[in-house]
C-alpha cells in the first residue's frame, strides 16, 4: 500500500512537471515553476520513504507547505496554463497523518479560501474545491487503515504459526521423555535385580569347568544344584516381568502428573487436578488413549481457544474410566473435526467408549473435553 501512495504522489508531480515544460526554451517563470515543483516533488521523500524513512510529521508539514504554496500560486499566476490541483497530495496526507498532524485536515478545506477573493470566485465553488481535498484525504486515512490491518493480521498469523509450532514441539518432547523415562527405569530395574544372578551362575559354572577333570563328582553336585537355581532366577525373572507388567497398569495417575507438570512448565498455563487417592489396573491400550486425549485437550485449549485456566479431572465407577478437561477459553460455536480431533474421537470409540465435547459462552466461559472408557470387557478391534 505504501508504494501505491508513493507511486500516485510522484505521478502527480511528475504530470505537472510534463504539463509546464514547453518545447522551446525555457523562460525564468518556467524556470522558477520547474525548480518549485522537483523541490515539493523531492524534499518531503527525506523524510518518509516506504520501507526506509518513516516520519510521516515532517513529511505532511513540508508537503503541505511546498506541495500547497505551489498549488495556491498555479491557481493564481495567470500565466501559467496548466493549474494544479491539490487531491492526490491530499490522499497522500490523509495516508500518513498522524495525532500530532491532526491540524491538517480543516487545513486543506481552508487552501481554497487563501485565492477565493484574489479570483473572485463563488462561495459554492470554493467550498466544492475544498470538500474534495478532505475527501481524498479521508480517502487515504481509510487506506491506511486498511494498510494496517492487513499488516496486523499478517503480525498475528505469524504469532499463531509461532505458537503452533511451540506446540507440536511441546507435545513431540513430553512423548520423546516419557519412553525415555520408561526405558530407563525398566533398564536399571533389570540391571539391579537379574544382573547379580546371572553374575553368580556365571561364576558358580566357571567353577563347576574346572572341577570337571579333577573331582567329577563334586562337579555334577554343583551342576545340579545350579540347575535348581537357574529355575529359581527364571522364577524370580517371570515374577518381575508381571510385577513390571502390573505396574505398567497402574501408573496412569502418575503419567497424568507428570504430563501436567511438563505442560505447566512449558507452558506457564494454570492448570488443577482432581485425581483418585488409588490406582486401579488399566490395560496399556485404555492409558495410552487417555494420556493422548490430555494432549490433544491441552493443545486445543492453548492453540484455538486461547484458555489460561485448566481443570483435569481423573475418576473411576465401577466398570468405567472417566476423564474431564475444561478451560476458559474462547467459546467454540461449532466444533470442527479436524485431524487431531478425529484420531481423538476414533482412539476413544476403538476402545468402546464415547466422546463429548460441549462449550458454553456463560460467565465463566467453560468449553470441556469429556470421555468414558470401560475397563474390562471390551478388546479393541482387530484383537482376539
Amino acid at each position: 500500500m505504501d508504494w501505491g501512495v508513493f507511486a500516485l504522489r510522484s505521478y502527480h508531480y511528475i504530470l505537472l512537471l510534463s504539463r509546464i515544460l514547453p518545447g522551446s526554451e525555457l523562460s525564468t517563470r518556467t524556470l522558477i515553476n520547474v525548480i518549485w515543483l522537483s523541490i515539493a516533488l523531492v524534499t518531503p521523500l527525506l523524510f518518509w520513504f516506504p520501507g526506509r524513512r518513516m516520519n510521516k510529521v515532517w513529511f505532511c508539514i513540508l508537503e503541505l507547505l511546498l506541495g500547497g504554496s505551489y498549488y495556491v500560486h498555479s491557481v493564481m499566476d495567470p500565466t501559467l496554463t496548466s493549474k494544479a490541483d491539490y487531491l492526490l497530495p491530499s490522499l497522500t496526507m490523509g495516508y500518513l497523518l498522524t495525532k500530532p498532524t491532526l491540524w491538517i485536515i480543516p487545513l486543506l478545506a481552508v487552501i481554497p479560501f487563501f485565492f477565493q477573493s484574489y479570483l473572485k470566485i463563488s462561495w459554492e465553488q470554493t467550498l466544492s474545491v475544498g470538500t474534495d481535498n478532505l475527501l481524498f484525504c479521508f480517502i487515504g486515512m481509510w487506506a491506511s487503515f486498511v494498510a494496517n490491518a492487513y499488516v496486523q493480521k499478517n503480525r498475528l498469523a505469524a504469532e499463531v504459526e509461532r505458537q503452533n509450532k511451540l506446540l507440536t514441539h511441546y507435545s513431540a518432547e513430553i512423548e520423546k521423555m516419557t519412553l525415555l523415562e520408561e526405558r530407563n527405569r525398566m533398564s536399571k530395574e533389570l540391571h539391579d535385580t537379574l544382573g547379580h544372578s546371572f553374575i553368580s551362575l556365571i561364576l558358580s559354572l566357571d567353577a563347576s569347568i574346572a572341577l570337571m577333570d579333577s573331582k567329577p563328582v563334586e562337579a555334577k553336585d554343583r551342576l545340579i544344584r545350579l540347575r535348581a537355581l537357574a529355575e529359581t532366577n527364571l522364577d524370580d525373572m517371570r515374577n518381575i516381568v508381571h510385577e513390571i507388567g502390573e505396574e505398567e497398569e497402574s501408573r496412569l495417575i502418575r503419567q497424568v502428573e507428570s504430563l501436567a507438570a511438563r505442560f505447566r512448565e512449558h507452558t506457564g498455563t494454570a492448570l488443577t487436578l482432581s485425581l483418585p487417592e488409588t490406582e486401579r489396573s488399566i490395560r496399556f491400550d485404555i492409558r495410552q488413549a487417555v494420556l493422548r486425549v490430555i494432549q490433544e485437550s491441552f493443545t486445543n485449549a492453548l492453540k484455538h481457544g486461547k484458555a489460561t485456566q485448566l481443570h483435569l479431572e481423573l475418576g473411576y465407577s465401577e466398570s468405567h474410566l472417566h476423564l474431564s478437561v475444561r478451560n476458559n477459553g474462547i467459546p467454540i460455536d461449532k466444533f470442527h473435526y479436524g485431524f487431531g480431533l478425529t484420531a481423538m474421537k476414533h482412539r476413544v470409540e476403538r476402545l468402546g467408549g464415547r466422546l463429548h465435547l460441549s462449550s458454553g459462552k456463560g460467565i465463566p466461559t467453560i468449553t470441556e473435553v469429556r470421555c468414558e472408557i470401560p475397563l474390562k470387557g471390551v478388546m479393541p478391534h482387530g484383537e482376539d
